[in-house]
């Protein structure tokens, strides 16, 4: 560590009193013995003055810019570097630290550190064994602990936790009165408590709570109205309300219940929230539910409004003509006086699943009626743009978007995107998904005009936009392009290798082939984040060989998430996914690997069928040529038995990632099968998360008992890390 500190000392950048007497902005980049450096920045005129000294190190800067720069680092492991430089960096690194996720196992509370007295924003549904009690609320020593945990940090005003039953807020909230932000977490099933229960201890300690989240949060649609009513003055106190259920089981709040929970949140400022649109069922969302929820919340600035029937997985199927089987019961004339009656909107989402027609007219009206609108999302609207007519019309008169996301749109066509793109010319995002009839040369058209501010695209189930056509789509942007997502539909690249190869005598075709290669070869200079959707039984290897997304060279962070039903295919057609062709990319530290949604045969695989682990042993092969550091991995699932768990082959391959530092898996696996993980020699971070609904109740088994997981850790804590 001496050496460490006298390599900063000997290589940070100086402040020169020759020509900079005064310091406008300055930018330090240090490097540690981490994988790559990391930046301070001062945005803020620092004067400093200099006397007859040419040069001023880093170090020698006064205290208070020094904690300026340390209040801009946000990277855990940076930080935790920072600290360990020398003692007065350790005390300003320590009391500039405001964020902190706890880890660690249960049972060692009584080591909870005490050193981060600054911190206010406090997450405590990480700890092992993940989604078990924090304190039992009968144990004599429950309370004390808990004092502690307030002693410790004693400014928290936001609080993440686990609350699996009542009791644990019945235990916290009491310990910081002036918390104003609260997540709640809970994927096991909810206890056989009167309504409302699992929020009254919150609401009755908590007087100045200002933002809720509850969209990690199982709980019956009716439990969040009474208690809501119950307490009028937190629920008057409340500007920020997530109640969006993210598991695909939900059934989505009912139009009364929004009202009662609006009528009770008059100064909302930010509602998202899952509903019903399909006016088949009883309490549907429609005309009237809409315009009183913007009579009772006008100060909205982010409205979000998605029917629970957008949670699931499914995907449309591509031939059909985009338009759903019902129409929702929601008016020209209720869109324009939603809008007109939130005029403070900056960010509206409405995905109803249910078709909204000819609503261009009703959409001009957002760029007078809402000014600071900046962000759109609209699910089944048809006829947002007729195109390029005499003059812009429709969502294209929205000429102060930022972001624009268009779902299930059927009439979308090449014409209205280029209309779009002329009007507006802000965007920055742009997400189109299920839009059937747009195509390669329309979309090429859209990003050529927006050249100059596109950065981040998601183009998914189009039926005419395969991955080699959005590819060559986004050409005109690829060198400014930063985050991106595509579905691997390869036929475009299997039919042209076919032609190629029969005809590779003609000349033309040559020279085709040629320019596919030149293709390929293009650099996506600035791309640090790919998302990809893929279908079950398909390979990688496409991606970097033949569609031209091989030369990545700031490629950090890559999420491939595989769909399908296993059990139409009696066995992968290949012996490996191929990951090992995400080599190319050198600066690849971080994957998400979500296999959650491909369903096959856990335990009992018909005669000629594959089960499970032989799947996950096809997608996980060759994942240890790969330097990852950080890893997500949800395995393949049997719905019928509501299994997911690690294989064997699959707990083998893992153990070869040479480099991890995190391993989360977000399912279950016999305690034999994590001790295959030890062999990682740099592994710091490990844990098993049931982060699904319903999450496992069984305690008893092997896969997720207490004393399996701390069997593991203490195992892992054992090892000498070489850091």
């Amino acid at each position: 560590m001496v050496e460490s500190f006298l390599f900063i000392r000997k290589t940070l950048p100086f402040v020169s009193t020759t020509y900079f007497p005064t310091v406008y902005k300055t930018i330090v980049e240090v490097s540690f013995t981490t994988p790559k450096p990391f930046f301070f920045s001062l945005t803020s005129k620092v004067h400093v003055k200099m006397a007859a000294l040419n040069h001023v190190h880093f170090h020698d800067l006064p205290d208070l810019i020094l904690f300026n720069i340390f209040s801009l680092v946000t990277d855990t492991r940076t930080r935790n570097a920072i600290s360990l430089v020398c003692l007065k960096w350790h005390l300003l690194e320590r009391s500039t630290r405001t964020s902190l996720a706890l880890r660690g196992n249960i049972r060692d509370l009584f080591l909870l550190p005490t050193c981060f007295q600054a911190v206010t924003n406090l997450d405590l549904s990480l700890l092992s064994p993940w989604g078990h009690p924090l304190l039992n609320y009968s144990s004599p020593n429950s309370i004390l602990f808990a004092q502690h945990f307030r002693q410790a940090f004693p400014s928290v005003v936001s609080l993440t936790i686990y609350a699996r039953n009542p009791s644990i807020l019945y235990l916290f909230a009491p310990q910081w009165p002036n918390l104003r932000h609260a997540k709640l977490i809970r994927w096991h099933q909810r206890l056989s408590i009167p309504l409302g229960f699992d929020f009254l201890p919150l609401f009755e300690h908590c007087l100045s709570l200002s933002s809720l989240d509850l969209s990690h949060f199982y709980c019956w649609t009716e439990d969040l109205p009474p208690s809501l009513k119950t307490y009028p003055k937190v629920a008057a106190s409340i500007s920020y309300l997530n109640i969006l259920i993210t598991y695909s089981y939900a059934e989505g709040y009912k139009s009364h219940e929004l009202l009662a929970i609006t009528s009770a949140c008059p100064n909302l400022r930010q509602f998202l929230a899952t509903c019903l649109f399909d006016h088949r069922f009883v309490g549907f969302v429609g005309d009237e539910t809409l315009l009183s929820l913007a009579s009772n919340c006008p100060r909205l600035s982010l409205l979000h409004l998605v029917d629970a029937t957008s949670l699931s997985n499914a995907r449309a199927n591509p031939d059909d003509e985009g338009y759903a089987t019902e129409d929702a019961r929601i008016s020209h004339a209720t869109l324009v006086g939603l809008c007109t009656g939130l005029p403070l909107l900056e960010e509206l989402i409405l995905d109803v699943c249910h078709n909204v027609r000819d609503t261009g007219s009703a959409l001009e009206v957002l760029n007078s009626k809402c000014p600071r609108l900046k962000s759109l999302k609209l699910g089944h609207f048809h006829g947002i743009c007729r195109g390029l007519d005499s003059q812009l019309n429709g969502i294209a008169l929205c000429s102060r978007l930022e972001s624009l996301s268009i779902k299930n749109s059927a009439d979308l066509t090449d014409s209205s995107l280029i209309a779009i793109s002329l009007g507006c010319p802000r965007l920055t995002k742009f997400v189109v998904h299920g839009c059937k009839r747009i195509t390669e040369i329309g979309f090429r058209k859209f990003s050529s005009i927006l050249k100059r501010t596109l950065i981040d695209v998601e183009i998914s189930c189009c039926k005419h936009l395969n991955a080699v056509c959005s590819l060559r789509a986004l050409e005109p942007v690829r060198g400014q392009i930063q985050q991106l997502h595509i579905d691997c539909v390869w036929e475009s690249v299997q039919r042209l290798e076919g032609d190629l190869n029969q005809i590779a005598g003609n000349k033309s075709i040559q020279q085709e082939k040629r320019l596919d290669n030149k293709f390929s070869s293009r650099t996506w200079a600035r791309l640090h984040y790919l998302s990809l959707w893929i279908s079950v039984g398909e390979l990688l290897s496409p991606l970097t060989s033949s569609v031209g997304l091989n030369d990545c060279p700031v490629l950090e962070e890559i999420q491939i998430r595989i769909e399908g039903d296993c059990r139409q295919q009696s066995w992968p057609s290949m012996h490996a996914f191929e990951l090992s062709s995400l080599e190319c990319y050198p600066r690849l530290s971080k994957m998400k690997l979500d296999c959650g949604g491909t369903i096959g045969y856990a335990l009992t695989a018909p005669y000629g069928y594959a089960d499970l682990s032989l799947w996950e042993r096809f997608y996980l092969k060759g994942v240890g040529n790969l330097n990852l550091t950080e890893l997500d991995y949800w395995p393949p699932q049997d719905t019928e038995i509501n299994h997911r768990a690690l294989s064997l082959p699959a707990a083998g391959l893992l153990a070869q990632c040479g480099t991890l530092r995190k391993l989360f898996i977000h399912g279950t696996a016999s305690e034999h099968l994590m001790m295959f993980l030890l062999k990682i020699p740099t592994l710091r971070d490990v844990q098993l998360r049931e982060d699904y609904y319903p999450a496992s109740e069984n305690d008893f088994s092997t896969e997720i008992r207490v004393s399996s997981c701390c069997r593991f850790e203490d195992a892992l804590n054992r090892r000498k890390i070489p850091d």
